[in-house]
């Protein structure tokens, strides 16, 4: 009687399975059926597929960035003047007579018209009194730094041998009045690093008496700091050489190429208070003396020819590339020839085919002159 009663309830129990079971075969027939017949629209596919193929030939490829950053260099700008000197037809009477945009009225656009201007500042920019032990001691009054605004000069190089002969406080003063004015400086410890159409440009400068590896461990260290800051393009500035010497010394022609060697971009050079000559070296440019430019610390220099170096250089999303363009403008650092009266004037006509003769020269001097091949107008 037991056994009856549990088969049956087996049986029980086994029809809602069954039902389970068929109506998941109906369900798995029907799906089977289906795909059947519902035929894929093959062509469809193959006409999506041509299309997409088609769509990415046919996308316009992104068209790599261009830049382009033109820099200018200039040499000497000694705002000032000793104080032993005279004082008529100096630096500081010109200034009272005539105002400070005075000094900058003949420069043409020439610093204006480009991405940065660097030159170098010889003098100090302060009213301290204690001067160094030394035969000529220059310094401007503080106020002079608007000269440099009204040129359009936005930083200047400090390691030079006028920047200590106020002592700590004329250097320190003439740091302060650069700053204060959004000046940039550089030189000996001190970096600048600006931003230009979003690429990094550094600039460093050191005295370059002698080429010893005292000056080369100074040299690669400060490229090596810019670079980390991420500077894409690196202008050294010299100040070295001989005065009146035209030719730079085997020191400075050294000191130079290592530089490059080291990743400099360009070398800028001053101090002979004449013109040297410019050098392409390793696809990069040497300009070793850029001479004497706003200089109050000379009346009447027999020489009153310089120039300023130009250089635009290219780059693809970025990055510098090889493409070399170069322009040297013929300046004298006086608009009257018979005296220096400190306002440099452009050279047009002849007086600037002579100076930039006179700079050809001098370059073949250190070997044949091959980049005026780049120069454009």
């Amino acid at each position: 009687m037991t056994s009856r009663l549990e088969r049956k309830k087996r049986r029980r129990l086994k029809k809602p399975v069954r039902n389970v079971l068929i109506i998941f075969c109906v369900l798995i027939v029907g799906l089977v059926s289906y795909n059947l017949t519902i035929k894929p629209d093959k062509t469809y596919t193959k006409e999506t597929e041509h299309k997409q193929r088609a769509q990415q030939v046919d996308a316009p490829k992104k068209e790599p960035l261009q830049t382009t950053i033109k820099i200018s260099a200039a040499g000497d700008f000694t705002l000032g003047t000793d104080e032993n000197f005279t004082y008529a037809g100096s630096f500081p009477d010109e200034a009272q007579k005539n105002g400070l945009p005075y000094f900058a009225a003949e420069l043409g656009d020439v610093f204006k018209q480009d991405d940065l201007s660097t030159v170098n500042l010889e003098t100090t920019l302060t009213n301290a009194t204690e001067k160094a032990v030394k035969k000529f001691r220059f310094k401007g009054d503080p106020s002079y730094v608007q000269i440099l605004q009204y040129a359009g000069i936005e930083s200047v190089n400090l390691a030079n041998n006028h920047t200590f002969d106020y002592l700590q406080k004329g250097y320190d003063d003439t740091i302060a009045t650069l700053k204060e004015n959004k000046v940039g400086y550089f030189g000996y410890e001190h970096t600048y690093v600006t931003t230009i159409k979003d690429v990094k440009v550094g600039v460093i400068g050191y005295e370059g008496w002698d080429d010893t590896e005292e000056t080369r461990a100074k040299v690669k260290a400060g490229i090596e700091e810019v670079k980390s800051q991420g500077a894409e393009i690196v202008l050294v500035h010299f100040h070295w050489g001989i005065e009146r010497q035209y030719v730079p010394t085997s020191s400075q022609q050294t000191l130079a190429r290592f530089t490059i060697d080291s990743g400099a971009d360009l070398v800028l050079g001053h101090h002979p208070h004449v013109v040297q000559g410019i050098e392409e070296y390793n696809g990069k440019f040497i300009v070793y003396s850029l001479g004497n430019f706003m200089f109050g610390g000379n009346r009447n220099p027999n020489d009153k020819d310089t120039y300023v170096f130009q250089q635009t250089f290219h780059l693809t999303d970025g990055q510098l590339t090889d493409k070399k363009e170069i322009k040297v403008v013929p300046f004298s650092i006086s608009s009257v020839s018979e005296r220096n009266n400190y306002q440099p004037k452009l050279l047009t006509g002849d007086e600037a085919v002579r100076v930039k003769n006179k700079i050809i020269d001098v370059s073949n001097q250190i070997k044949e002159s091959d980049w005026t091949k780049y120069e454009v107008e």
